[in-house]
């Protein structure tokens, strides 16, 4: 299999896996159903996050032994059957807690092994291109499951029915992560043996030492933006009487073209100056959404705006934390990175589900604009030194 053909594979797979994120943001709707509010939503992603943990330390471990695509495989089966399982939930119980531990396992490992595939098989100049394209492929995929979702319900079609057919796609996405085991070996820029993944105290200490510590920081940060604006946009809207498919069409078709457009671009000759202004835009987007009320103009830019904001930044970020990586510790950097994003994007939510239902969500948005704030003057700060 030729080159171009092996990347072809890469995202394919991973477009029909990322479709299982996305799903996350529908889970108030689906708990919904049997009763449940926004502290079960947040309470089963916190499960989901010390899943999540636990693989991402263990992943570079287990790939050692059994190679990163296969192992890719069996975490695309965890998640197609935490989306089964969560179809098929009626109350609060064992089911549900396995499909949380089910989509933190398989979600731990995607995550934080598909950089370091991607990272073998491409040099160093064609990072930030190849990086913006895995997350183009990832955002087409998650983004569009809510409207998937959406459309489904339209058509009178239960909201378990969205899960079940994400969870047939990635199944699909196991099979050609599977195929990739088979054909990656003759397209690794290394000839050498793959560097050791495996994750211990010595190797995260090392990594926290290094300049890739300060945008591993920042992904903490912007995973806990994006969690409180998207996990509960089905809330928000429903408050002020908005379709919240307006905010998920608004920000994929953004984020999409943004990325796009950065496969051509490299960063620029300053990529942390870069990342501030995008920054500062997403604090922007939330900072009018706190305000915009039931004005549906409004909520369309607020939409554009995070997706060029957090969307456009998210890529340039991860480039630079492998950049950034000491030589040697690229799979444990990105492993590290991988950590801190999940602890904000599934651990944000228990903080967020808890300020909604007991305090309101006025001041949850006003606390995920402070975040916004914080990370974008981390990187003008990082960029001016």
């Amino acid at each position: 299999m030729s080159r171009p053909w092996l990347l072809t594979v890469f995202f394919a797979a991973v477009l029909l896996q990322a479709g299982a994120y996305g799903l996350t943001f529908m889970l108030p709707d689906l708990f919904a159903t049997f009763g449940g509010d926004e502290k079960l939503v947040g309470q089963m992603l916190a499960v989901t996050t010390v899943a999540t943990l636990a693989s991402v330390t263990l992943s570079g471990h287990m790939s050692d032994q059994i190679g990163r695509p296969n192992l890719l495989a069996i975490a695309c089966i965890c998640i197609s059957a935490a989306l089964y399982l969560f179809a098929k939930t009626s109350s609060v119980g064992l089911s549900l807690v396995s499909a949380s531990i089910l989509l933190g396992a398989g979600w731990g490992i995607t995550y934080s092994l598909c950089p370091v595939v991607l990272s073998e098989v491409t040099h160093l100049h064609e990072r930030v291109r190849y990086f913006s394209m895995l997350t183009v492929f990832v955002m087409a995929g998650f983004g569009s499951s809510p409207l998937i979702a959406a459309a489904l319900l339209s058509c009178g079609f239960a909201i378990s029915t969205a899960f079940i057919l994400i969870s047939g796609t990635t199944m699909i996405s196991a099979i050609l992560f599977a195929l990739l085991g088979r054909l990656i070996t003759p397209h690794l820029v290394s000839k050498t043996a793959p560097t050791s993944a495996r994750l211990d105290w010595a190797s995260l200490t090392r990594v926290l030492q290094s300049p890739a510590r300060i945008p591993i920081i920042m992904v903490l940060l912007g995973a806990s933006v994006f969690a409180g604006l998207s996990n509960f946009q089905t809330v928000f809207a429903a408050d002020r009487g908005l379709n919240y498919s307006v905010f998920f069409a608004a920000y994929m078709i953004t984020v999409i073209i943004c990325r796009i457009l950065l496969a051509r671009f490299d960063g620029g000759s300053n990529p942390y100056r870069t990342i501030a202004g995008l920054q500062y835009i997403m604090a922007a987007s939330v900072i009018l959404f706190i305000f915009s009320g039931d004005n549906a103009t409004a909520y369309l830019a607020v939409g554009v705006l995070f997706g060029i904001g957090y969307g456009a930044s998210y890529p340039i970020v991860s480039a630079m934390t492998a950049n950034d990586a000491d030589d040697g510790y690229l799979p444990q950097t990105m492993q590290v990175f991988a950590l801190f994003y999940f602890i904000g994007v599934f651990g944000f939510p228990l903080i967020a589900g808890w300020m909604i239902v007991d305090i309101g969500t006025t001041p949850l948005l006003v606390l995920v604009a402070l975040l916004a704030v914080g990370e974008a003057t981390m990187a003008l700060v990082r960029a001016r030194a």
